[in-house]
């Protein structure tokens, strides 16, 4: 058994990997440190856990933890990198932007990995330290990489993704509460992401050039769950483009070609993704689906771990989605 450290869980992403880390059959729940709540009862804030945790929130913190997840706002993981120093030998992941960026990877004398593990699998099993990807870049790329593989990527990449609300967080802000999001659509960040970083950095690296990607997020009226829908120019016919993701995806555990149109509810609740393929004229368009707290942020980070350590990629993650 591996002991877990979690900084922050009392939010979304800390709740989702909190359920994951005490159902995994090789791993035990150290500690779960909070600034804010410690002494109270981890039952108390994630109610559905009463009767399966007794563990309380605690501000102290054991730096000789076998692996240690940050689910901290982003730029702060850095900060609090900064006031630890953990054992050699703790495996960290960071669910934050704080490292993802090549230019960011190093710190504090980790190198951090970019825990796409569709494309990064071979890194990731030799790594001690994790940039979880975000949630969009993780459906994103995932809808694209089969292209840059091929080198199919040569002209602009329209998207447009819509998630639910606890991709904006725990806190309430104007444009998360109910009442704001019910019965209501609306985008953000037009073609300014935070995520565009990272996904062009794997795009170009593929590919050896620059990819122009207009990306339009939309905020959805629903709780959980990312839609994407990707379209670019392709010069072959769809059965060639299925031929192309199938091989790609074909050992993928968690990615998977579907010929039927996909929706949300296929991959609530679980760490797939779920791919589907249409062309009209010229264009391909790809549509992707994720639950963005699960695949987009704590179950990938549990797939990655789970390959850092040499388990089974898919331990701890045999999840039931809900379509009903």
């Amino acid at each position: 058994m591996k002991t877990v450290g979690i900084i922050g869980g009392s939010g979304y992403t800390g709740g989702e990997l909190l359920r994951l880390v005490i159902n995994h059959p090789k791993l035990i729940l150290d500690f779960i440190y909070s600034t804010t709540r410690p002494g109270t009862l981890i039952s108390e804030t994630h109610q559905d856990l009463l009767g399966q945790l007794e563990l309380k929130f605690t501000d102290q913190v054991n730096t000789e933890v076998d692996i240690l997840f940050l689910c901290l706002g982003h730029g702060n993981s850095s900060i609090f990198l900064e006031n630890y120093t953990f054992s050699d030998t703790t495996y960290i992941i960071d669910l934050s932007n704080d490292f993802r960026l090549r230019k960011d990877a190093k710190f504090n004398g980790r190198e951090f990995i970019y825990g796409l593990p569709e494309i990064n699998r071979n890194v990731i099993k030799k790594a001690k330290s994790i940039a979880n990807p975000g949630c969009f870049a993780t459906a994103i790329q995932l809808a694209l990489l089969p292209l840059a593989k091929e080198n199919k990527l040569n002209s602009t990449i329209h998207i447009n993704a819509t998630t639910g609300s606890t991709g904006a967080g725990v806190q309430n802000s104007s444009t998360s509460h109910f009442s704001w999001r019910n019965n209501n659509l609306s985008w953000y960040k037009p073609f300014t992401h935070q995520h565009l970083g990272e996904i062009k950095e794997t795009l170009n690296k593929i590919q050896g050039k620059d990819t122009d990607v207009l990306f339009l997020p939309q905020r959805g009226d629903f709780t959980r769950g990312i839609f994407v829908s990707a379209y670019t120019l392709f010069d072959g016919n769809l059965k060639d483009a299925l031929k192309l993701y199938e091989d790609f995806y074909k050992e993928e555990p968690f990615t998977q070609v579907s010929k039927n149109e996909v929706h949300l509810k296929l991959v609530i609740n679980s760490n797939q993704c779920f791919l589907h393929l249409h062309k009209h004229k010229d264009q391909l368009l790809i549509t992707s689906i994720i639950d963005n707290l699960i695949k987009g942020a704590s179950g990938q980070a549990i797939q990655n771990l789970n390959l850092m350590i040499g388990w089974e990629e898919k331990l701890g993650l045999q999840l039931k989605t809900s379509i009903f």
